[in-house]
């Protein structure tokens, strides 16, 4: 049975599983799920059609589900899913999506939200995705598997960030970054490719040069840009990070590529 405190408020309608916690003075809506094992502490907020995975924890002042800040929201059904195994930490914030976007806000697993993170509506985030404080998303972003995003970092709407890639802290993203990039600055520029990250996931020493090679190869080789992705592409038949470089590049529409910035030319 959910272990629901006296001074919590949910609900009639909302999904919980026995095993759920719900700490004093939370709110939860009625169209509210909230899977096996999940924790709310004291104080956190939970609107919308918002489906919470098993055993996310959130901390308190926590407001998840709440409606789009987008003007042209008129109070449609949309939707937040949060994966399972997320931990969720103070005064994080979460918007349902919009009918003009894909109608859903999605945040993978085992993903972490520092204290004032946000995501903005109709974001997609991947699994293993850690936020640190104040990193917050524009409306309509995606986000690849393993980013880190750093402090008070903000990401333009329509952004994406390609998989494995790093934010600094106090950067501005308004251009798609790479998968393995590392940006950085009030204007985001490339510094190179997040290799810290990397090797921490175990990557070797010859796939870390094959990634520097692509690197290279796309923002350093010789001829204009365009003639150097046609030569990746080429690459990208036989080099796996050729190949997931050059998709992502494929499925831009929306924002430009983030460059390199000219005084660290040639780095990985």
């Amino acid at each position: 049975m959910a272990l629901i405190d006296s001074l919590a408020r949910v609900s009639d309608g909302a999904r919980i599983a026995d095993d759920v916690f719900v700490g004093p003075f939370c709110t939860v809506g009625p169209d509210v799920v909230l899977e096996a094992g999940v924790k709310l502490h004291s104080h956190v907020n939970v609107q919308g059609a918002t489906t919470i995975g098993a055993r996310t924890e959130v901390y308190p002042f926590a407001s998840l589900g709440t409606p789009p800040q987008s003007v042209h929201y008129k109070g449609e059904r949309t939707e937040l899913v949060i994966g399972a195994d997320c931990l969720i930490r103070e005064h994080a914030t979460a918007n349902i999506g919009t009918a003009g976007g894909t109608g859903v806000t999605r945040i993978g697993e085992h993903c972490m939200m520092m204290t004032g993170s946000h995501v903005g509506h109709d974001c997609t985030v991947g699994n293993h995705v850690i936020f640190a404080n104040n990193a917050v998303l524009g409306g309509h972003v995606e986000v690849g598997d393993h980013v880190f995003l750093g402090g008070q970092c903000a990401v333009h709407q329509f952004t994406r960030i390609g998989a494995q890639a790093m934010i600094s802290g106090l950067t501005g993203v308004r251009e798609d970054v790479i998968p393995y990039g590392f940006a950085l600055g009030q204007a985001a520029r490339l510094v190179g490719l997040n290799t810290i990250g990397m090797k921490r996931r175990g990557f070797s020493r010859t796939e870390l040069h094959a990634a520097r090679a692509a690197y290279r190869d796309l923002f350093f080789g010789e001829g204009v840009f365009e003639e150097r992705v046609a030569k990746l592409r080429v690459k990208a038949e036989t080099s796996e990070f050729a190949r997931i470089i050059i998709d992502f590049i494929d499925a831009g529409v929306k924002r430009p590529l983030c460059q390199p910035s000219r005084a660290v030319a040639g780095e990985a």
